[in-house]
């Protein structure tokens, strides 16, 4: 029995205001003084967020869903049952919930049939993976808990965003206890394999299941497509096809707002919907299945290795991270945003937080792209700004003036001061770097202070002995990481006979000063 598995994409970012400069001047006309609580609703258009859900809802979530519902319901007593999945982002439930509540309730009555999966990703839908581990499992975490607040269910099912994957990714998400990751059926992965199978993730034991891109594609790219040799393509046809195709499980992931959006309702989309399931079932060697129903029930056939140096997604031709990172704009963009992450994780206030995790979405540094032909237009067709330059420029100028804010903030505290000097990495040329004796190094470096106790720790007494005899540690973490009083503590513990004492002071220091940044606001 080959297993059907139908994923839905569902994701609205929080695209960025183009005025939000008038906007603050017409704040401080009025003597509103600009808060960190007031960024959001500054830097974001909210009035055209609003617009493009409404719309949206009307012409794709809510017929959609009705249509699922239907199906669901007539097949709920019958031998094989229709089953479907969905993937949907926390910025778009949360826009959901503020402007078309509706919405919200109506995937809350598909997820009471018990017969629909909802899978884990980032929160905000964004880069968290290719930024740093930390920030990415909070953003997963963080929807994991949305999941359970609005589905009553904790998801054992994730993908990443767009479906960007390797190894590491898959690891992490592993470790998180998912038992299945999704991704893109990459021939230059798959070489001579067949994405219709289940894998698992070389060096960890999630598994990992992979998108059939052609099928994917019939529907999500192909479908109105009058050039096209398969036009019309009809649910029967579609049907035929899949129960055609070689495999133990066919992966079919689309955007949701392929149903009535992208292709609207008149392209008779929603009735290849509504026929869908129907024909599917008719094949006796197809059924319906989760991917978590998948990972429990099929044998994993071979391994996947995708180093991240060759991370994979399922977006545009190359179908790797060059949507978001792919030109000088993107890349200039993203470093950007990855030197702010320190700063306002330094800061009391979650604002700060919040904005930065909002200017993480991967649909910002998507519209910068410069790619021509067919992903040129689909890239284009998904942006509200005119060009991938305008789209720069407006990141930048929200990101230059968020980050400026944020430095005078983190000024008028010396708690987040310090808290910063500590997390952010030390130029280049500047790590410390541990020796056993001169001339004789201990193969260790600390780029930041909590690399720096982690390493003190692992070393040898006698290595911390060494540093502390010749004042390299005070030295360091005076002039290099700016924490004047961390520094005065690490001489007044001296040197002690027992070089064991002197590490263990050593610590107790650090870790007493640890304790005094970050736990204590401003």
């Amino acid at each position: 029995m080959r297993d059907i598995v139908l994923v839905f994409e569902v994701h609205q970012p929080a695209r960025l205001a183009r005025n939000f400069k008038q906007r603050i001047r017409e704040l401080a006309a009025k003597g509103v003084r600009i808060t960190p609580d007031l960024l959001e609703h500054i830097y974001f258009d909210e009035e055209l967020n609003r617009r493009i859900l409404e719309r949206v809802s009307r012409k794709c979530y809510l017929p959609a869903n009705e249509v699922i519902l239907q199906q669901l319901d007539n097949f709920r007593h019958s031998g094989k049952k229709f089953k479907v999945s969905f993937s949907l982002s926390g910025v778009f439930l949360e826009q959901a919930r503020k402007w078309v509540p509706e919405v919200l309730e109506s995937f809350q009555r598909l997820s009471d049939t018990g017969l629909v999966e909802f899978l884990d990703q980032t929160y905000y839908h964004s880069l968290a993976s290719l930024l740093s581990e930390e920030e990415f499992t909070e953003q997963v975490l963080e929807h994991r808990q949305l999941m359970k607040d609005y589905f009553g269910r904790e998801p054992t099912s994730v993908e990443n965003t767009e479906f960007i994957y390797n190894t590491r990714i898959a690891c992490v998400l592993g470790r998180l206890g998912y038992k299945v990751v999704l991704t893109e059926g990459v021939e230059r992965i798959l070489g001579w394999r067949s994405p219709n199978y289940l894998y698992k993730a070389r060096g960890c034991g999630i598994k990992v299941l992979m998108r059939n891109y052609r099928l994917s594609d019939d529907i999500g790219f192909r479908f109105a497509s009058r050039e096209w040799r398969e036009y019309p393509l009809t649910a029967d046809k579609y049907a035929a096809w899949l129960a055609a195709t070689p495999g133990d499980v066919i992966l079919i992931a689309v955007d949701y707002e392929t149903f009535g959006e992208h292709f609207p309702r008149e392209t008779g989309i929603f009735e290849f919907l509504r026929w869908l399931p129907g024909e599917v079932l008719k094949w006796e060697n197809l059924r319906f299945a989760t991917p978590s129903e998948v990972a429990d029930s099929k044998p994993v056939r071979d391994e996947i290795e995708v180093p991240e140096a060759h991370t994979i997604s399922w977006a545009d031709i190359e179908k790797d991270i060059s949507a978001w990172l792919g030109n000088e704009l993107q890349r200039e963009s993203f470093e950007r945003l990855r030197h702010l992450r320190c700063i306002v994780r330094a800061l009391p206030q979650h604002s700060w937080k919040r904005v930065w995790k909002l200017l993480s979405t991967s649909d910002h540094l998507y519209y910068m792209s410069t790619k021509t032909g067919g992903p040129g237009e689909v890239h284009a067709y998904f942006s509200h700004f005119a060009t991938a330059y305008e789209a720069y420029a407006a990141y930048l100028e929200v990101v230059s003036d968020f980050e400026a804010r944020a430095i005078e903030a983190l000024l008028g505290c010396e708690r987040a001061r310090v808290r910063y000097a500590w997390m952010r990495d030390v130029p280049a040329g500047q790590e410390f770097f541990f020796y056993e004796a001169d001339g004789k190094p201990a193969h260790s470096a600390a780029r930041n202070m909590f690399e720096f106790a982690d390493a003190l720790a692992k070393q040898p007494a006698s290595v911390a002995q060494y540093h502390q005899e010749r004042g390299d540690f005070a030295s360091w973490v005076e002039s290099v990481v700016g924490d004047l009083v961390l520094a005065q503590e690490f001489r007044k513990v001296g040197v002690s006979r027992d070089p064991e004492e002197t590490k263990a002071r050593l610590l107790q220091a650090v870790e007493a000063r640890r304790r005094e940044i970050f736990e204590h606001d401003c």
